[in-house]
């Protein structure tokens, strides 16, 4: 019976691992393929022959370069003025025991439940009268405040994780409390940085919604509302936007495989451990 455990579960995490992989495979090989290839029967599963047309059309005839400077730039803003403000608002939410912190966490939490949809038309009313449609910087605020309730409550879940003594000597030494922030707390609390960091840019990365709200101009697209503009009426252009969605991965995959080690370590044990 402990074999046969073993084995169910090889095979459904084998399964699983298909099932997920499968729609990534499939859109590497349809970025390969040629225009005809991708509409003809029977379907090949294996590209043959294997052409990159499809990624020198995709920066021949679109700015692709500016939309993924663009979703770069927005992108790594956002995450890094999340992450600052997170880290001093979670820090403090765990360190100081006020009467309000139960009905600020409360309030952290409602925002994640209110839909994206409710808050777009005060949003771009006040943003519209400030000029400030269709500008990348609107985006950034935009994400930056999109990333801070829920980044905010990550980070107060780390910080609670260290005990308060590590910082108690640190005062004892000579430290004064902002010493003690980047000297002692904030190097224990790097893997959970790292989570906060990795879970602010793949949102923000990924983003349709406000960008398409926002942003209508081709020099300040980001990649998800130009991929969204290759679906028009004529047909979708699905070799170039696979190609486009491979492309898109790459910066994702970089941040996880840098910050994997960080993110593991955050998201499960927190900064201390035992």
């Amino acid at each position: 019976m402990k074999y046969l455990g073993k084995i169910f579960k090889f095979i459904a995490l084998s399964l699983y691992l298909i099932f997920a992989l499968l729609p990534l495979y499939w859109i590497i090989v349809t970025s390969l393929k040629g225009p005809k290839e991708i509409y003809t029967f029977p379907i090949k599963y294996v590209p043959s022959p294997i052409t990159f047309e499809s990624y020198k059309n995709i920066f021949t005839f679109t700015h692709f370069a500016t939309y993924f400077r663009n979703s770069l730039a927005a992108a790594l803003v956002a995450s890094f003025g999340a992450l600052l403000i997170t880290m001093f608002g979670g820090y403090a939410i765990s360190r100081y025991g006020t009467r309000a912190k139960r009905h600020m966490l409360l309030a952290l939490f409602f925002t994640q439940m209110v839909p994206p949809f409710m808050v777009m038309v005060p949003l771009y009313t006040i943003f519209s009268k400030f000029g400030m449609v269709n500008k990348l910087t609107t985006l950034m605020i935009l994400y930056t405040n999109m990333m801070i309730p829920f980044s905010a409550i990550m980070a107060k879940g780390f910080f609670d994780r260290i005990p308060v003594s590590l910082e108690e000597a640190a005062l004892i030494d000579g430290c004064n409390r902002t010493q003690a922030l980047f000297k002692v707390v904030l190097p224990l609390t790097l893997p959970g940085l790292s989570a906060i960091f990795s879970f602010s840019f793949v949102n923000t990365w990924n983003e349709l919604f406000l960008a398409v709200i926002f942003l209508n101009s081709d020099n300040v697209m980001t990649i998800p509302v130009a991929l969204n503009s290759f679906i028009s009426k004529a047909g979708i252009g699905w070799d170039v936007m696979s190609a486009g969605l491979v492309i898109a991965l790459i910066p994702t995959i970089i941040v996880f495989a840098f910050a994997q080690r960080y993110i593991v370590a955050g998201l499960t044990k927190g900064a201390v451990k035992g």
